[in-house]
């Protein structure tokens, strides 16, 4: 079912900061910011030869972001994303073994333009998953 890690999610919260240390310090390429209004993030994304991270900043008190940030607020790792060819065929056959989706269950576009789900991180050893379409 799984396909490639497509991407590993930093929270920061200050996502010029964050930027300026990816960027200046690590020498990485990073790509613009992506406003996601539907997600309540800004995001940008460092491009790495095998993976990417994404850098995530809340947009507003009401992000999921804004909460975990309360919790940890120096940042930290956020979730998982993985590729799945069928989106709605994995979900149908998580939802089968008694895996959680988070929110209504359909799928959203994300950050990559494509369809994204997310999955409880009490079912995914204490991680918070995201699947992307491939």
């Amino acid at each position: 079912m799984l396909g490639r890690l497509n991407h590993v999610a930093i929270a920061v919260p200050n996502l010029a900061k964050a930027t300026r240390v990816y960027r200046d310090v690590l020498s990485a390429s990073v790509s613009a910011p992506l406003t996601l209004p539907e997600h309540g993030v800004t995001v940008v994304f460092v491009e790495l030869p095998n993976t990417k991270i994404e850098l995530l900043e809340p947009l507003g008190e009401d992000s999921p972001i804004a909460a975990f940030l309360t919790k940890n607020p120096s940042g930290g790792m956020h979730h998982l994303c993985y590729e799945v060819d069928d989106i709605a065929a994995a979900r149908d056959q998580l939802v089968k073994e008694g895996a959680r989706v988070l929110g209504d269950g359909k799928p959203k576009i994300g950050a990559h333009g494509k369809p994204v789900l997310f999955l409880h991180p009490k079912d995914f050893c204490g991680t918070l998953v995201e699947l992307e379409q491939a």
